[in-house]
């Protein structure tokens, strides 16, 4: 698939016609970008146990302006400061435990994202276990959020293109932005 993309864009780098622009982007790109959230999407209904009901980068975008969720953001300190979801609060998935939360009304919505959406659930389920009656888990995580053109910010509060994507492999499921990976 990268030969082809790489093929692709040599193509329409090089031809100057409109018309061959067009044809190389319906005929070589929109399928795979299609594919590609295709396997995406199979990929996080593989990992999800959906015992964590999902929320949507357009239904937080449409709800959080209003104030209405707790976003807090399940990744390691060293994903979260190259970037995270502005407004988000850092729990840390390795070493969670009830008084990260304790302050956090049990009636208040709240949010979890990671990477892709797997730590975040099962934080989600933790919190369910202790109580909290709206728990959502963000579909596909920041991975989707940035996909989606959504803004991040760094640990300086500034918008940034960097998302550490956990590791080599996982970083093929981020298609906008700078991979960042141990």
């Amino acid at each position: 698939m990268n030969f082809i993309m790489h093929l692709a864009k040599e193509i329409f780098l090089r031809k100057r016609s409109y018309l061959n622009k067009l044809l190389v982007l319906f005929v070589f790109i929109l399928p795979f970008r299609c594919m590609s959230q295709k396997n995406f999407d199979k990929k996080i209904n593989a990992l999800l146990s959906h015992s964590v009901p999902l929320v949507h980068e357009n239904e937080l975008n449409d709800n959080f302006q209003n104030g209405e969720f707790m976003l807090l953001d399940t990744r390691s300190i060293e994903e979260y400061e190259i970037s995270h979801l502005e407004g988000a609060h850092f729990i840390d998935y390795d070493g969670f435990n009830s008084e990260m939360v304790k302050d956090i009304n049990k009636d208040q919505p709240i949010v979890l994202y990671c990477s892709v959406g797997y730590r975040s659930e099962k934080i989600g389920e933790k919190l369910q276990e202790l109580g909290y009656t709206k728990v959502y888990n963000l579909y596909g995580g920041i991975f989707d959020w940035k996909n989606k053109d959504n803004q991040v910010i760094n640990s300086q509060n500034l918008p940034t293109d960097s998302v550490h994507t956990y590791n080599r492999n996982w970083s093929q499921w981020l298609e906008k932005g700078i991979k960042v990976y141990d």
